[in-house]
């Protein structure tokens, strides 16, 4: 009998499944559900719009299908996206390879060393050619990265105007994220042509950008230099590949620099993932959002990588936090960062030569009718009444053009651009071809990328060993369960993977003609109806990038909900205190002030504290943020009586979509009270998390904010309501994936998915309690999808934190569950329903095995400060090095034999307050490695 996708995903068969819910003491999957859930919010509906399951080969097929309806034509349009060559070894050896798309996020730094310093390449690229000192290690797109660095400028400086200033040369959907983050915050945005000098009045900040939306290449010393004697301080959009040529703004006094790194070597992809970048200088370091990475050394003194400051700082700080960005494009910033390692700094500089000549041939054919002397890739053309009809002709001729407005027409060029691009278009504009005697606008003198990271791996034979080398030093879900709770990392199908590379799905352009991509349109619409139909709710937008994104969306629509109804005393929002941090980052991002509702001692939202919240703040209630089942992993049951008391005082309700993988198939929070969630796609539905991203965070609402969903100023379809994202429709070409697996599960699949990721928690639960006892539990026995083991008085009695327990399973070869979140001292284990239960078993088993350290240490037979727990990880290393220790070497390295394979942690354990005292963020130099 032929086996399906459903049961090729879902790791445990019949045999282990009557293992697993004999452990439970269940007889089936539906008693689980009936146990487990409130009877009041089951709801296995709405799934029938769902097409029935198909196997993987019919889904390439249907993909297929839908590619062949869009058309690839030469991208001309520019305004941030731009085709680029790929080197097909880093197409194979990143985006094809699932040791680099499985991966997590490096929150375990001793097993993450190789993406790691992937990522610090990354921020010594963007540091170099940007002239700046310190990059993070990538944002979600250029617009955000944008806003990001608009509200940086504004923490970093002691001014108190509200104004902005921000050049009209700018691109539009930059412009447009910015006004959208800027209006809560209550920051005046004031658009104007910076180029002709600083307007009248005070302003805490300007930003402009290089080469601007038209092209043009403007020197912005001045402006920067006269901002400063104003008391602002600026941010510069740069293009990197054009900073190889020109004078980096690090080098004019900029303070922040910002952009995207898509063109070097990832797709453009109607839009994203790309990798954003944000950098500033050493004393704006520690105002950075996001992520970091920095250099520490391990416990023998080895050079070691590790995130670094206020990485996860928006879980600490909460409302205070400086961002609720919790997450990196580091796929997308790992392919970036190896692209400009292949070509190196002569390589890049050949390109943006060879992409400027092409430019230089069109503006020199066109003459007069350029509007700007001085440009890089893209020409600015005046055209008189005739825009549409040249924009017409060329798209005759298989390439699109910008059509800016009926006298305007922009032609931006590529590292794909070739000469019979321009000849086509300079035929579209019935030009002939004359030789170039523009004034040079090379005047870049300093060095860069001159770090041996940027000029040994030339060759392929080199690059792909690099990769692998890199690879090698990490745990990703290719090599072991990763049991992460809260982050659901569950196979990434490679039939769900196979069309993200595509030429009809990779090479669109997000501003594309409508007709031109109708297999994506269809996709989208595919998606949209589905993931209301699984949710409950009534529309669905694909724009946000990444679940923060996606609360800001949410909680966007919902504070614009109140203002149309006149509703702007509406401000309070009510999280639970044990609810992620971005939740209550979110909320002051859209103007909101942050009330925590206590937990009771079983981890649900204390009630009665929730009723006085809302009586003490009724007029005022905006929304309340929970996530269902809860952050605890347990299914309260008093949810709709929760939803029911903020929708009497006329509050909103937020559902938090991040625990959806326990919900699939039984329950809807659209329906059982939420009136707004985001979708993790890279949790639930199958978009690997890629080291730390890409993600997905689409907006679901109910029919009464569908109105207030992001618009976009280049979709009109999208209408004009705040936008949140780069491009329409976000990371659209990873969306194939998450539609391959709904269109592969079905239904059925789809709730057995989720029934089988609650009977393996429930499982583990069980079969570790005595060892570790858990935390919380529903009013059945039942956890959810995942159960969080609680280590404090374990620790209390013998010394042994949470931190030991998650370094000494790296020597178990095992990636740790999620340490201290949501309470401090514990550790949260989600399995998955994609783990076999001889996989689940092996954890377990690890986990029994260090109980039984754990013993050894409280009875004195190993000292706290020195056992097998406190000195792990353990690396191969240690088999050679002089050995002092009361535990032997076997004991170290091969804790259960030499049953399991066994995976070398690549460093000791890291000491991150050494990294933190001593900060650096770029590739160290070639003498730290000496005699390593």
């Amino acid at each position: 009998m032929t086996r399906s996708f459903a049961d090729r995903h879902i790791g445990p068969d019949s045999d282990d499944l009557a293992r697993i819910l004999g452990v439970i003491g269940v007889e089936s999957l539906e008693a689980i559900a009936e146990k487990a859930l409130p009877a009041s919010i089951l709801d296995g509906s709405g799934l029938d719009v769902l097409p029935p399951a198909i196997s993987e080969h019919e889904v390439l097929a249907e993909l297929a299908a839908l590619a062949a309806t869009n058309t690839v034509a030469t991208s001309m349009i520019g305004l941030g996206y731009y085709d680029t060559l790929t080197p097909p070894v880093l197409v194979r050896g990143i985006l094809e390879n699932p040791a680099w798309y499985t991966a997590y996020t490096p929150y375990q730094p001793e097993i993450s060393q190789g993406r790691l310093e992937a990522l610090l390449n990354f921020q010594t690229m963007v540091s170099d050619l940007t002239g700046m000192e310190v990059a993070n290690s990538s944002m979600l797109d250029e617009a955000t990265a944008a806003a990001e660095a608009m509200t940086l400028l504004r923490r970093a400086n002691k001014s108190k105007s509200p104004r902005f200033l921000v050049d009209k040369d700018i691109f539009p959907q930059t412009l447009a994220v910015i006004a959208t983050r800027a209006e809560p915050l209550g920051i005046e945005v004031v658009s104007a042509d910076l180029g002709a000098g600083l307007p009248d009045g005070e302003f805490f900040g300007v930003l402009a950008q290089v080469p601007g939306a038209s092209g043009r290449v403007v020197d912005w010393t001045d402006l920067i230099a006269s901002a400063h004697e104003r008391g602002a301080l600026v941010a510069i959009g740069a293009d990197l590949l054009a900073l190889t040529l020109v004078t980096p703004p690090g080098e004019i006094g900029a303070d922040a620099c910002f952009g995207t790194t898509q063109r070097f070597g990832v797709p453009m992809g109607f839009g994203g993932p790309h990798a954003g970048y944000l950098a500033v200088r050493n004393k704006h370091a520690r105002q950075l959002p996001g992520r970091l990475v920095g250099v520490s050394v391990d416990a023998d003194g080895d050079l070691a990588y590790r995130l670094a400051l206020q990485t996860r700082e928006q879980h600490i700080r909460r409302e205070k936090a400086t961002s609720n960005i919790c997450t990196a494009q580091v796929l997308l910033a790992i392919l970036a960062a190896m692209y400009a390692s292949y070509h190196g700094a002569d390589g890049l500089k050949a390109i943006a030569r060879q992409v400027h000549r092409r430019a230089e041939e069109i503006a020199a054919a066109l003459g007069s009718a350029v509007v700007h002397e001085s440009f890089f890739d893209t020409v600015l053309v005046a055209v008189p009444g005739r825009a549409e009809g040249i924009v017409a002709d060329a798209r005759s001729r298989g390439i699109n053009l910008h059509l800016v407005d009926a006298d305007h027409v922009g032609i931006s060029c590529d590292e794909a651009t070739t000469d019979a691009h321009v000849d086509a278009v300079l035929a579209a504009f019935g030009a002939a071809r004359q030789e170039p005697t523009f004034e040079s606008i090379e005047n870049r003198t300093s060095d860069y990328l001159t770090h041996p990271a940027f000029t040994r791996h030339r060759t392929e034979t080199s690059m792909l060993r690099y990769l692998r080398a890199l690879s090698d030093k990490d745990i990703a879900l290719d090599r072991s369960m990763i049991p992460l709770g809260s982050c659901t990392m569950k196979l990434n199908a490679t039939a769900e993977m196979e069309a993200i590379t595509w030429p009809e799905f990779s090479r669109m352009h997000p501003f594309a003609p409508a007709d031109q991509v109708a297999g994506l349109r269809s996709m989208i619409q595919d998606l949209e109806t589905w993931l209301a139909a699984i949710t409950g709710y009534d529309a669905v937008s694909l724009q946000p990038n990444a679940g923060s994104q996606g609360e800001y969306a949410g909680l966007l629509a919902i504070r614009r909900y109140h203002l149309s109804r006149g509703d702007d005393h509406r401000d309070i929002c009510l999280i639970p205190s044990s609810a992620h941090g971005t939740n209550a980052a979110s909320a002051v991002m859209v103007g909101l002030r942050v009330e925590v509702v206590k937990c009771r001692p079983n981890g649900d939202v204390d009630l009665d504290d929730l009723r006085a919240k809302i009586a003490d703040h009724a007029e005022r209630l905006a929304a309340i943020m929970i996530t269902y089942p809860s952050t605890h992993g347990v299914y309260e049951h008093e949810v709709s009586e929760l939803c029911a008391a903020v929708h009497d005082a006329g509050g909103q309700v937020y559902v938090d979509g991040a625990n959806l993988n326990a919900l699939v198939g039984l329950a809807r929070p659209g329906k059982f009270g939420g009136d707004v969630s985001h979708l993790n796609l890279h949790k639930t539905f199958c978009i690997p998390h890629g080291g730390g991203g890409p993600g997905v965070g689409p907006v679901a609402v109910r029919s009464h904010l569908t109105e207030f969903l992001p618009g976009h100023p280049l979709a009109p379809e999208l209408g004009d309501e705040g936008t949140v994202s780069a491009a329409p429709y976000g990371s659209a070409s990873i969306l194939p994936i998450t539609w391959s697996y709904i269109r592969m599960m079905g239904a059925d699949g789809l709730r057995r998915a989720t029934l089988t990721a609650i009977a393996s928690a429930n499982y583990i639960a069980r079969r570790l309690d005595e060892h570790f006892p858990v935390l919380y539990t529903g009013e059945n026995g039942m956890v959810a999808h995942e159960c969080i083991l609680d280590l404090r008085e374990i620790t209390k009695r013998t010394g042994v934190t949470v931190d030991d327990v998650a370094k000494r399973l790296a020597d178990y070869g095992f990636h740790a569950p999620t340490m201290s979140f949501p309470v401090a001292g514990t550790l949260m284990v989600e399995p998955t329903e994609s783990e076999n239960l001889d996989e689940v078993d092996e954890f377990c088993e690890a986990m029994i095995a260090i109980r039984a350290e754990i013993d050894k240490v409280g009875a004195g037979d190993w000292p706290v400060d020195d056992n097998p727990l406190r000195g792990a990880p353990h690396t191969a290393g240690c088999l050679v090095a002089e050995w002092n220790h009361p535990y032997s070497r076997e004991t170290a390295v091969f804790p259960r034999g030499k049953s399991r394979p066994k995976v070398w942690p690549a460093v000791r354990r890291i000491d991150g307050a050494h990294g933190d005292r001593n900060l650096v963020c770029s590739c160290p130099p070639i003498s730290a490695f000496s005699g390593m």
